[in-house]
């Protein structure tokens, strides 16, 4: 039986370095090399996963088919590698805390004093054993490499287990089994132009004295390395010159698997993991004119995110991928306008007349609204009114999550004439509960319980754009992650009225896509599409959107680009890209 192959990657210096996406990268690059690749990260903080964790402290949760909440670096490998992870390829200090003590509880450890080391090190590194050998690319039998990233700095408190269980690790599984890429930083003095290389020097001699030995140096720069700093790196860091890698800035991030090729980073890994050598160099050839495509986009298309975290743009990364995935088809460029929900509300024109006019100027000069998801009611009356702008004035208009539902809640209102219509969420004794509790979901306990995780959804209709852009399927499967749900009691009045509920569960009583006939495009849906957006294929829904903002929707439709089941979906889009580029 083969062995395993495992690509640590850590971090040192400062945290926002980019492991993810050199993670995600080096898998990309180890894929087409021909390799079957699988991902872990590795997160040290003591939440059990990020479902109960701010936006504003962590970024996106980013929602798996299995339901698992997760770091938003496993969308970017499901993005990257099209791959279908799963909860438990995401470890967290508190999953295995919890993973020792039951056992503990258990009596499993025969009286032992239950210590850091050996139990939870041999507890982390069974995990990376087991979770590694789980296909995720829909084959049978293990991948050929794991790629794991170690979330934070080298130094955090937090990551000392981890540290310790990894250095054990690379011992466990052998020499010519284990590769460590240390992405560090070296920065640019702007008063003397010189890249300094003692941080990244303090930063491996930290590694190091932790048991750790780097096999290639990732280093992030405004500008590539000089030869002479790279020398230096590799008199200093014990590193030969050749496994020194320079990622520089880039215009975005589909030119960082091209950096990493064309510096023969793949040549590095192979070399270090005694891999034989490779019949073809990896083309990356739709990747490199993707990113080519990217850069050289200049007809604008303008689409206005209205949300509550629109400070933190890490809050909606798995959207903004989605909405670039669907421009770059459209051969648009994409120039998203954010808006914060509460700057469009009543109140803020008296408190603050500056930020009313500016985020209305923003909203009523978009190609297309996008109302994303959320918890609580700070800013829900302004995406209600952005609903409603996009409504009544023919704007190409996408709700996901909350969007749809208050899209539902501006109808009921605005239609129905039901002044006082709301959700439950935020007004419980509402006369008119136009979205409710569901009666699964728990009101004590938060993590985990909402509606998780890959759901079907029926078609109830043959002739709408959703189910056209979805290539006219009877249903689909999308992710889910909400505790409320559109009042199925109110639905025929609803619909009387002229709002159409196109997309339903299989039991008929639970709304997930709403539709309004007669506009260009308004459609609001209870799942999260973002969430498996590709760069080849890109989310239907977003590409509706992105086409009806650009005067293409009709060519969207007509390609049925998520549809060809027994037609090659990189291909197609592919040559869409490129159509519509040129």
């Amino acid at each position: 039986m083969k062995k395993m192959k495992y690509v640590l990657v850590t971090g040192g210096v400062v945290s926002g370095l980019g492991k993810g996406v050199t993670a995600s990268s080096i898998g990309l690059l180890l894929k087409e090399c021909g390799l079957r690749v699988t991902s872990i990260k590795i997160d040290p903080y003591l939440n059990k996963d990020a479902g109960t964790m701010s936006p504003f402290e962590h970024g996106e949760v980013f929602v798996l088919d299995d339901g698992g909440e997760v770091d938003l670096d496993l969308g970017n490998y499901e993005r990257f590698l099209d791959v279908q992870l799963t909860s438990d390829n995401n470890i967290t200090t508190g999953k295995i805390y919890q993973f020792v003590l039951d056992k503990e509880r258990k009596g499993d450890y025969l009286g032992k004093t239950v210590q850091v080391v050996p139990h939870i090190t041999d507890a982390i590194q069974e995990w990376i054993e087991r979770v590694a050998m789980i296909p995720v690319d829909g084959k049978e039998g293990p991948a050929d490499v794991c790629v794991i990233e170690l979330g934070g700095t080298i130094g955090d408190i937090e990551s000392m287990p981890f540290i310790e269980a990894l250095g054990q690790f690379s011992c466990r599984v052998g020499v010519g089994n284990f590769c460590l890429i240390h992405v560090s930083l070296v920065p640019v003095l702007n008063v003397v132009g010189e890249q300094k290389t003692k941080p990244t020097q303090h930063s491996v001699r930290g590694l190091r004295g932790l048991g750790l030995t780097p096999n290639i140096l990732a280093c992030r720069s405004t500008m590539a390395l000089d030869d002479n700093v790279k020398e230096k790196l590799s008199q200093f860091c014990h590193v030969s010159a050749e496994h020194i890698i320079t990622l520089y800035d880039v215009p975005n991030i589909w030119h960082i698997p091209l950096l990493l090729r064309d510096q023969k980073a793949h040549e590095a890994i192979f070399k270090v993991l005694n891999l034989p050598s490779i019949t073809e160099e990896p083309s990356l050839m739709e990747w490199t004119t993707r990113a080519a495509i990217c850069d050289k986009l200049h007809e604008p298309v303008r689409i206005a995110i209205v949300g509550k975290y629109t400070g933190l743009s890490d809050t909606y990364l798995s959207i903004l991928k989605a909405l670039l995935h669907a421009s770059v088809a459209c051969g648009k460029k994409l120039i998203v306008d954010w808006v914060p929900a509460s700057d469009l509300e009543d109140m803020t024109e008296i408190e603050n007349l500056d930020a009313y006019k500016a985020a209305w100027k923003l909203l009523k000069s978009a190609d297309g609204v996008l109302v994303p998801g959320g918890f609580g009611d700070r800013g829900v009356q302004g995406k209600i009114l952005a609903a409603k702008h996009a409504r009544e004035n023919r704007i190409p208009f996408l709700g996901i999550c909350l969007g749809m539902q208050v899209a539902v809640i501006e109808f009921a209102r605005s239609v129905l004439g039901l002044k006082d219509a709301n959700s439950t969420e935020f007004d419980p004794s509402t006369r008119n509960p136009c979205v409710i509790f569901m009666p699964e979901g728990s009101k004590t306990h938060k993590g985990g319980t909402m509606r998780l995780g890959s759901r079907r959804t029926h078609f109830q209709v043959s002739d709408c754009k959703s189910v056209k852009l979805y290539g006219n399927r009877r249903f689909i499967d999308e992710r889910h992650r909400h505790r409320y749900e559109v009042n199925p009691d109110m639905v025929a009045r609803l619909e009387n009225a002229g709002l159409s509920f196109t997309g339903k569960d299989q039991t008929g009583q639970r709304m997930e896509i709403i539709e309004l006939p007669d506009h260009p495009y308004y459609i609001g849906v209870q799942f999260h599409p973002e969430f498996k957006s590709r760069p080849g294929k890109p989310s239907a829904l977003f590409l509706g959107l992105i086409g009806a903002a650009c005067g293409q929707l009709n060519a969207v439709l007509q390609s049925g680009l998520e549809s060809q089941e027994k037609v090659n979906c990189e291909t197609v889009n592919f040559v869409i890209i490129l159509f519509f580029a040129f």
